[in-house]
């Protein structure tokens, strides 16, 4: 990648707390245009919580997050909304709506105040559906929608917002292998195109095959951040979980099996 690109998202010093309890102290981290960064760690880690400081959803104890060089607190939210996009874990719903009409919900920070959605915004949305599978049902109810189903809405909303970096909170949550991997390789593509992808994921093998770098979580403050060759290690795995893990290179492939 050319060092003349500036990174989409760095972090500075960055410390966040819940309570009395640190999630993470000292974290420095820089993801440029076309990288993919992982959060790992055990349950109540605080994945969830450091995503949410990266998305300048929350405030950092110390530190600062910068995006595209400028830091958060200084972004407008509409501005901030066409540039940086979150995929939350969950997606309550308090009012029903078509998949259409809730895809479209992706193209509202590119609309003017009092702007209705164009032919370009509908084709940016039903491309976005067919992306996860789901164009063939755009007049559906979504709440008639399986927890799958709704999960790939929540990610087809995202797409056709159109973000520079996209934020995703369990983005496999309630889907079965074939779009685990679907996902998966699809935001690959949008990284391999210029966009920056950060994402909580539980899934160890996953996380090797699809990460660039890392950031491992144990839950009492400690932290490890760098490549994926550099964190995903089993040493530094087994000590963060609390179980022994033997890592394999299979067909030139990284697998982590449990003892």
């Amino acid at each position: 990648m050319s060092s003349a690109l500036a990174p989409l998202l760095e972090a500075d010093g960055l410390a966040v707390q819940i309570g009395e309890r640190w999630i993470c102290c000292d974290l420095s981290l820089r993801l440029m245009p076309g990288e993919r960064l992982v959060l790992l760690g055990p349950n109540g880690a605080g994945k969830t919580t450091l995503l949410h400081t990266l998305a300048g959803l929350r405030e950092a104890q110390r530190g600062e997050v910068r995006l595209q060089g400028r830091p958060l607190t200084d972004w407008p939210g509409r501005e901030l909304a066409q540039v940086r996009g979150v995929q939350p874990q969950s997606q309550p719903d308090w009012f029903s709506a078509t998949v259409m009409e809730t895809a479209l919900v992706g193209r509202h920070p590119h609309l003017g105040r009092w702007a209705w959605e164009s032919g370009d915004d509908m084709r940016i949305a039903n491309e976005a559906l067919a992306c996860m599978g789901l164009d063939h049902m755009v007049e559906r109810n979504i709440l008639t929608l399986s927890g799958g189903e709704r999960q790939r809405l929540a990610i087809a909303s995202l797409l056709a917002q159109r973000p520079a970096l996209y934020l995703l909170d369990e983005p496999l949550s309630h889907l079965d292998l074939h779009y685990q991997m679907a996902v998966l390789a699809h935001f690959s593509a949008l990284a391999r195109a210029g966009a920056g992808v950060a994402m909580v994921l539980h899934d160890l093998n996953l996380a090797a095959r699809f990460a660039d770098h890392v950031v491992l979580l144990d839950g009492t403050g400690k932290m490890v951040s760098g490549t994926a060759d550099e964190v995903l290690q089993a040493d530094v795995l087994s000590a963060a979980f609390g179980h022994p893990l033997r890592r394999h290179v299979i067909e030139g492939r990284v697998a982590f099996l449990v003892e």
